[in-house]
């Protein structure tokens, strides 16, 4: 289980980083990846957006230049797993509709296509998760049904609670930041780590070994939105 937050870039490159460790893990076929919400700023109003690198700014004290630097710091990593990521123009905003959105596409099998969709356009693309015209384009190039997905953006209860379900499970689990792994609901892997930490722990996991704690080293997006 991986919760994740489209908002959240550590999660777009440790998405990244976990399926090429699981790529090199033997029993890969066996296994079921299973993508959990977690918001990293709920009380943001929905229709609220602004420009990230104000906000990193604004939020950490920095000046923008030094919100630059923390975004290239990003970037590398991200460019490093050979995905797309764009420093400037990104825009910060309530990411409720999103995750709503990839439960319903988690019903019809699609949520790891829409996911990726979501950390395309958010991060790489010049598209705004943020407005429902984009969300919906997004749906229907993952394979949902438009009406279908348009109704769900449409009435703010579709989903809401398996959201908030999802929410509440990882606090039980003890994920206070994202991103957050958790193999066999017993392990529990904190941060966008290196692919061959995620294929060690698989296959300790797989042998019934005790994992030592992994985590703490890695980058990650705090619940607060620290680390983005």
């Amino acid at each position: 289980m991986a919760p994740f937050v489209h908002a959240c870039p550590w999660c777009y490159i440790g998405k990244a980083r976990f399926e090429k460790g699981l790529a090199d893990f033997a029993h890969r076929g066996e296994i079921e990846v299973v993508h959990r919400s977690f918001e990293l700023d709920p009380g943001r109003a929905k229709g609220e957006t602004g420009p990230v690198l104000e906000m990193l700014a604004k939020k950490y004290g920095r000046t923008l230049e030094e919100a630059r630097a923390m975004e290239a710091h990003v970037a590398s990593n991200a460019r490093a797993e050979g995905l797309g990521y764009r420093t400037e123009g990104r825009e910060h905003g309530n990411t409720f509709d999103v995750h709503r959105l990839l439960h319903l596409a988690k019903e019809r099998g699609r949520q790891n296509e829409l996911l990726d969709l979501a950390y395309r356009a958010n991060f790489a693309e010049e598209r705004s998760v943020y407005d429902a015209e984009t969300l919906v384009t997004l749906a229907v190039e993952a394979g949902l049904d438009e009406a279908e997905a348009r109704a769900v953006l449409a009435d703010e209860t579709a989903y809401a609670e398996a959201v908030r379900a999802d929410e509440r499970e990882a606090a039980e689990l003890g994920a206070n930041g994202v991103p957050f792994f958790v193999l066999d609901r017993k392990y529990g892997i904190s941060g966008g780590q290196p692919a061959e930490v995620f294929t060690q722990a698989l296959e300790q996991a797989w042998q019934g070994r005790t994992l030592q704690p992994v985590g703490g080293d890695a980058d990650a997006c705090g619940i607060d939105g620290s680390g983005c």
